[in-house]
């Protein structure tokens, strides 16, 4: 499955214009996390537990883009769009959430 952020594809001709896939992931990082997270930002540096859960929900997001994609008979999806987001901030958890979205399209070399 081809898979790219623009809207048309360089080389190759697209046959059909299928329609909108999407794919969304909702992760929970746990108060451990958090904490060290936020001790993390105050004394600056990266945190790695936050970059870890956020590249796990993004290919959790783009698998079932991909997914949808398949299931209709395309081979590549144009124009994919991520979006990340924090839910929650007041309870102890917070909630990664990230969506993918494309236009699944069938294209020939």
């Amino acid at each position: 499955m081809l898979i790219l952020t623009t809207p048309t594809m360089q080389g190759k001709k697209i046959t059909q214009y299928i329609g909108l896939v999407t794919g969304e992931a909702i992760l929970g990082a746990n108060i451990f996390k958090d904490f060290f997270a936020g001790i993390r930002d105050i004394v600056g540096g990266r945190s790695a537990s936050y970059e870890k859960e956020l590249r796990r929900a993004k290919e959790i997001a783009i698998q079932e883009m991909v997914a949808q994609a398949q299931a209709q008979g395309c081979n590549a999806i144009v124009g994919v769009d991520l979006d990340y987001e924090t839910i929650g901030s007041g309870s102890g958890t917070n909630m990664l959430m990230v969506s993918a979205s494309g236009t699944a399209v069938v294209y020939e070399d």
